[in-house]
């Protein structure tokens, strides 16, 4: 094995015993190549001015700042603290004398190996870098030194410009001035980041392997000085094949440089990285919001280790209160007596006009288990159910097609390449309008939407609204995606019909700051997804769906509020009165929140049992109920593009410049044939008479029009009596429309024959056919109307919250219908 580099009692020793003219020869050779390097850099830029100016410019050697950690500060909303990137408990401190001589030699090794021989900067080194430079563009590989490292991380950005390199490598050849090898050499391996949360390397002997950093094996110690390079790239808990190929790397070039025999090297290389590790610590270091934040910041190309090492400023959207009262509804039972602890439900609450992330419901858990752990807010996907209608179906028809909200939509059973879609209530209704097809969350009206607007059509107005699909097929009309959404994505979507159209990404990150200084702006730009009066008549249809639809228990009295429901079916092999998913997506003009309810893995014991289903709406009224206390919250505003033409005794909406010269009639046609779907609305108008040769015919024909009114009044009576004639029932008064279950109250699955799914709305995608293609891997989904509910079991009418709940439908009941 080589010669280790000297002690630090013995560096002292023989630089005490060396002649005074060495000392003068040092300062006059770091002096030399001080002036060599700012000539060197004035020739070659041509520069003079620029190049003084940035030495003038540089940051004093502040003792403070070069021994400690400069981790990142979160700020919020208001611009008040919130916290530290790293708490305290993750920077421990070693010195030099306490860390192993394999320890250093493997930071030598891999960092600088010519470490004990240069002043601050390696001209061999540079020389390397500049030629890959020129081949490959500047930037593409570094010459810094471990002086150069230090003062990086301790004075200046990670940003690659001639200013910093300029400004580093004159503080990297003062730095050699003012302190010793060793000083520096100690410093450093007390500040560079680790992964994990980690400074300094007694903090990452303690992450990782549980123990002292002297007692480090060699093994342990290449491994530990190849992750500053890239900290989570090589986290050996993430990836642990390429931590292990960049620790074999380091043993390599420690046996290179004689710091290391043969024999050592390949006994460290034999150790698995995976036996090497102690258990992933366990910390509630960050909350959901945070998480996002460092996420965020990553994919706009914030490096983890500038977030540790840089002293970033981060301004934030985070809202203290909303967050607060985000979590006491999720976590305790304060509001919502949850079934068990395995039930997991994920929020996003934002500010409506914005797209600013206020707060973020990550986990039902009290305290994270592990650091870091899932969020089910942002990370999780699932398919969206009948939440996906107004973006997949109703948004692109009335945007390309300029559908009213009373476009006639006939409810039959269709089939659609081998896979039959019906409803959640088993049942067909005949011509509806797109306003009750979406307040009763009718799956077929919303397949047929789509097909008239278009897959390609839908498919860009979902992406529009930060939804990207591949491919669009049927089901996904009614939420049948193959990957699904997280409720981040949903709230950003939806946000945008209550913002008249205007989609803005959300976003926790508004701007960061760095230590010089400089701003950097992260609000992302707005984009003007939809036309206004697509976006006020969603509204107006989703309104509805709170105040008389599947969504009345989500309604907060006095709160101009629109909203949509959604659930997902159980698998065939499933038995109960239940579903897989339970969604709700609403929206006020100062706030829009997405709710998911579910289970990780659905299984005959775990599964959203039916009276739990209605926990997403509970979750979204107490949180927009309390977050929209004392704000002034105004209705939303119709755009002049949009009519209203009163039609019965309902207010229905067309744009402007397609409102029929006459009211709509609904015309009723024999049933279609099964499995016939049909293209055109079962809507017409009267047609007009014209004939204008006499006075005396035109008396004749408006006493024609009067008689047919009479009659079409008659016949409107004669529909609300008969709700099975396939007929639209409107509301005949200023009650509530009676949701269809109401009358199916006591049916609770069991065990069904083979093949026959017999579950309240199982069969709205169930296919018959051969399986296989794209849309018969997507169920559908299925809503459940819960007019005439009190409420979801357990519930406190202490908060305000409806109680009691009512049983499952009547299989018997239903059948009769």
């Amino acid at each position: 094995m080589g010669e280790s580099h000297p002690s630090r009692r013995q560096y002292k020793e023989e630089k005490g015993k060396q002649p005074k003219v060495k000392g003068k020869f040092r300062s006059l050779a770091i002096r030399t190549m001080l002036v060599f390097f700012i000539c060197a850099a004035l020739i070659t830029g041509g520069f003079a001015y620029t190049a003084f100016a940035y030495v003038k410019e540089a940051p004093k050697l502040n003792p403070e700042q070069l021994n400690s950690p400069l981790s990142s500060t979160i700020y919020d909303m208001n611009n008040k603290k919130i916290m530290d990137v790293a708490g305290e408990e993750y920077r421990k401190k070693a010195s030099l004398d306490q860390v192993p001589k394999s320890v250093q030699n493997a930071f030598v090794s891999v960092e600088d190996v010519r470490f004990w021989e240069h002043h601050g900067i390696d001209f061999k080194r540079i020389a390397g870098a500049a030629l890959a430079n020129i081949k490959e563009g500047f930037g593409v590989e570094g010459g810094s030194t471990i002086t150069q490292q230090l003062v990086k991380r301790s004075f200046l950005s990670s940003e690659k410009t001639l200013k910093r390199k300029v400004q580093e490598a004159y503080l990297a050849l003062k730095l050699e001035k003012e302190y010793t090898k060793e000083e520096i050499l100690e410093m450093y391996l007390n500040k560079v980041y680790f992964g994990e949360g980690a400074y300094g390397v007694a903090t990452a002997a303690d992450v990782y392997f549980g123990k002292s950093v002297k007692d480090l094996n060699i093994s342990e110690a290449a491994l530990l000085a190849g992750l500053p390079q890239r900290p989570s790239g090589y986290n050996p808990y993430e990836h642990p094949k390429l931590a292990e190929d960049r620790r074999n790397l380091v043993l390599s070039l420690m046996k290179e440089h004689e710091f290391i025999t043969e024999k050592e090297k390949k006994e460290a290389q034999s150790i698995p990285v995976k036996d090497m590790l102690k258990k992933q610590k366990k910390k509630n270091t960050y909350n959901s919001f945070t998480d996002r934040v460092i996420e965020e910041l990553k994919e706009k190309g914030i490096k983890e280790d500038q977030l540790y090492t840089e002293g970033l400023k981060i301004y934030t959207t985070f809202d203290p209160k909303a967050q607060k009262i985000t979590d006491k509804v999720l976590k305790t039972d304060d509001y919502i007596a949850y079934p068990d602890d395995q039930f997991r439900a994920g929020v996003v609450l934002l500010d409506t006009k914005t797209g600013e992330v206020r707060a973020i419901g990550g986990s039902r858990e009290s305290n994270t288990e592990v650091q870091r752990g899932f969020n089910y807010a942002t990370q999780m996907k699932r398919q969206p159910g009948s939440t996906a209608k107004p973006i997949m179906a109703y948004g692109p028809v009335i945007e390309n097609l300029k559908w009213s909200t009373y476009e006639q939509i006939k409810d039959e059973e269709i089939e659609l390449n081998g896979k039959v879609f019906k409803n959640w209530d088993n049942q067909f209704h005949g011509n509806v309008s797109m306003r009750t097809a979406l307040q009763w969350s009718y799956n077929i009206p919303a397949i047929k939407a789509m097909q008239e607007a278009g897959a390609e059509e839908a498919k860009e107005f979902a992406g529009k609204l930060g939804i990207h699909l591949d491919e669009v097929f049927p089901s996904y009309a009614i939420g049948g995606f193959e990957y699904g959404v997280s409720p981040l994505e949903l709230a950003g979507a939806y946000s945008a019909f209550g913002n008249e159209g205007v989609f803005n990404e959300p976003h926790t990150v508004r701007k960061i700051v760095y230590m010089d200084g400089k701003e950097k702006n992260l609000q992302p730009k707005s984009v003007q997804a939809m036309s206004d009066y697509t976006a006020y008549m969603i509204t107006d249809m989703l309104k509805t769906v709170v105040t008389e639809g599947t969504g009345d228990m989500a309604n907060i009295p006095g709160l101009p509020l629109a909203g949509k429901t959604g659930t997902n079916e159980l698998p065939d092999d499933i038995y109960g009165y239940g579903v897989t998913d339970a969604w709700f997506a609403g929206y006020t003009t100062q706030y829009t929140a997405a709710v998911w309810t579910g289970y990780d893995k659905i299984g005959q014991d775990s599964f959203v049992r039916m009276e739990d289903s209605h926990n997403a709406k509970l979750i979204f009224k107490h949180i927009m109920s309390e977050v929209s206390e004392g704000i002034e919250t105004p209705d939303f505003t119709m755009p002049s593009s949009v009519e209203k033409v009163t039609i019965g005794n309902r207010m229905e909406l067309f744009i402007k410049g397609t409102v029929p010269e006459r009211k709509p009639v609904i015309i009723n046609k024999p049933p279609a044939k099964k499995n016939e779907v049909e293209s055109k609305p079962e809507v017409t108008e009267e047609e007009e008479v014209v004939d204008e040769d006499t006075e005396e015919e035109e008396e004749e024909e408006e006493e024609v029009e009067e008689q047919e009114k009479k009659e079409e009044d008659e016949n409107s009576k004669e529909q609300e009596k008969k709700p099975e004639q396939n007929v639209e029932k409107e509301e005949p008064d200023n009650s509530k429309t009676k949701n269809p279950e109401e009358e199916n109250p006591n049916h609770e699955n069991t065990q069904p024959p083979k093949g026959n799914k017999d579950q309240d709305g199982g069969n709205n995608g169930h296919s018959d056919g051969d399986k296989g293609e794209k849309d018969k891997e997507n169920p559908g989904n299925k809503d459940t109307p819960p007019k005439g509910e009190e409420g979801a079991t357990g519930s406190d009418p202490n908060k305000g919250k409806p109680s009691g709940q009512s049983p499952p439908p009547n299989r018997e009941d239903e059948n009769k219908k």
